[in-house]
């Protein structure tokens, strides 16, 4: 243990078991080394005194709600669910009995649960308007081997997007460090350097943020203005589809958070300005998810169809559109 970094040797604890597991606990402040909290980099000494705190599961305070899911695949390791547009993934304020952790809990006893996680099974998540492929942790085992997966880069994630504008290029690449507005807690923005410029190499870290990278194809343009867009995630950072989208002059149709309703007045056409704000949610679908098997390893691909959406991408774009 000795010389080791602290996760890692916290994670030959019998309790604790994992790197992921201790950086959870890390993080949350429940290692103290002496007395301190320290980061999961830490290399440990001869001296260190090392104060853990491991807290109970909660998956009892969390509300059963029933609520009838589509599964994609299920097994003793994974669930795979098609989110429907306007469901939380899990609890949060204003959001603690009708989100899809409560749907889970009333479909299975059998989740992953970490430490007083109030998130069982979560591996990752989707926004609340955006619709798509899911993957569940049915237990702590799927959910390291998932986590890794998704750490490494190595998950298969293909997303469309409505857009009002287009990208200056109509493929390309975009990434930077993403992280809080300095204005607007609601929403995320790219970092800025000191040349008042976004950070675009992930070499200049500033030390704030998470980096992000986002591949994106244009796939249709209609006479309106308004584009259909392909994106491939290498990461999956809060909102980083659509502050990526919002920073290169295509915010997603509806999503006014990051600027959409700014973008209507150049929109052709009072019906088609109309058909725009009618639209119950913002224009983004997780259309397809692949990876491998936590336990057997075989290669899982998933595709669902946009639910909605369908008068405005055939208004707009005709009907050869994904």
């Amino acid at each position: 243990m000795i010389g080791q970094r602290l996760d890692k040797a916290l994670s030959l604890i019998p309790e604790i078991q994992s790197r992921s597991r201790a950086e959870y606990l890390i993080d949350k402040g429940l290692i103290l080394l002496n007395g301190k909290s320290v980061k999961a980099s830490y290399k440990v000494q001869a001296e260190d005194q090392i104060q853990i705190s491991i807290p109970d599961p909660e998956s009892s305070k969390i509300e059963p709600l029933h609520l009838k899911l589509d599964i994609l695949f299920e097994d003793e390791d994974i669930i795979v669910v098609n989110k429907p547009a306007g469901l939380v993934v899990h609890p949060a304020a204003g959001h603690q009995q009708d989100t899809l952790v409560n749907a889970l809990v009333a479909h299975t006893d059998q989740l992953a649960m970490k430490f007083g996680e109030d998130r069982p099974g979560i591996v990752h998540r989707l926004d609340k308007e955006t619709s798509g492929v899911l993957v569940v942790a049915k237990n702590d085992f799927a959910q390291e081997k998932l986590s890794a997966q998704f750490k490494a880069r190595e998950i298969h994630r293909i997303y469309y997007a409505l857009t009002m504008g287009t990208p200056a290029k109509l493929e390309g690449v975009i990434q930077s460090y993403l992280a809080r507005h300095p204005q607007d807690r609601k929403r995320y923005a790219s970092v800025i350097g000191t040349d008042r410029k976004v950070i675009r190499s992930q070499e200049d870290n500033p030390g704030v943020g998470k980096w992000a990278v986002t591949h994106y194809k244009v796939l249709k343009r209609s006479l309106s203005g308004l584009s259909y867009l392909q994106l491939k995630l290498e990461t999956g950072r809060t909102h980083q589809i659509r502050v990526h989208l919002s920073e290169v002059g295509a915010p997603i149709i509806k999503d006014d958070l990051y600027g959409a309703h700014k973008k209507l007045k150049s929109i052709k056409g009072n019906k088609n300005i109309e058909l725009l704000q009618s639209a119950q949610r913002f224009a983004l679908h997780a259309a397809e998810l692949g990876f491998e098997h936590p336990r057997s390893k075989k290669n899982l691909q998933f595709k669902v169809p946009w639910p909605d959406y369908q008068e405005i991408r055939r208004t707009f774009f005709g009907n050869d559109v994904p």
